[in-house]
């Protein structure tokens, strides 16, 4: 089992340096311009690499900080600050609240690039049920409760389902309508992103669905939903690049 979570710290720690190269390159263009989509896309994949960092200290944790109530199911919750955060990082939850964070940061990068009419009150609804699942992610937990876990689980996968399969369903129309070679790669970039994001929890869904069937996880989607990630990271990078971001705010 230890030999899993070593593959996995190794797997995610090179994700990591990838996302942290390309979290440079985003840095370079705001530095050299201010505008709301590059904003808005250094948040969202800092939420991401922020996410994947804390899923790669919880196999730091367990193999290697020696807090037996972390591997042990039969040693009860101590109840102090250190557990309280040692153990949301260990169960993922730290990384399903940057998670959420990342997703409606997506959201807002989307309304920036689409809807010139922004509907507030599709904007209040995805506002109040991410704020709901950020809190549920951090806050409603319980050592060993595997329905709580699961819910939190199921409330990030609802989010992203409702926020990336519009955005790629608007990016897939926007691609078809442009006859402007730039705005093609643009939006196909982004069509990429948006499938990858929703892709990123389906992967774990099934890695999920397998641990309940008694298997010890890690299995090829664990790793496809990381990869998925910075997949999805890339192509976010690569559409605002071939946007001319004054035409399409206008």
């Amino acid at each position: 089992m230890n030999k899993l979570y070593f593959i996995g710290m190794i797997f995610e720690g090179f994700i990591i340096i990838l996302t942290s190269v390309l979290l440079c390159l985003i840095l370079i263009k705001l530095v050299k311009n201010r505008n709301t989509l590059i904003i808005l896309l250094f948040l969202l994949i800092s939420n991401y690499f922020i996410a994947i960092f804390f899923s790669w200290l919880s196999k730091v944790h367990i193999l290697y900080s020696n807090i037996d109530y972390l591997y042990d199911e039969s040693i009860p919750d101590p109840l102090t600050p250190i557990s309280w955060i040692s153990l949301r990082i260990s169960d993922f939850r730290i990384s399903f609240f940057f998670l959420t964070t990342a997703t409606l940061f997506s959201y807002v990068f989307k309304v920036k690039i689409f809807e010139k009419n922004f509907k507030k009150t599709r904007g209040i609804i995805i506002t109040a049920y991410s704020s709901f699942t950020a809190f549920y992610s951090l806050v409603i937990y319980q050592k060993g409760n595997l329905i709580l876990d699961v819910l939190a689980f199921l409330f990030v996968f609802i989010l992203m389902g409702i926020v990336y399969i519009p955005f790629m369903m608007s990016s897939m129309k926007a691609y078809k309508n442009s006859s402007i070679k730039n705005y093609k790669k643009a939006f196909f970039s982004l069509t990429v992103m948006s499938l990858s994001y929703v892709l990123i929890l389906f992967c774990f869904l099934i890695d999920r669905i397998y641990i309940l069937l008694g298997d010890f996880g890690f299995t090829i989607f664990y790793f496809l939903g990381w990869i998925f990630v910075i997949i999805g990271a890339i192509e976010a990078y690569f559409g605002y690049l071939h946007l001319n971001i004054r035409d399409v705010n206008n």
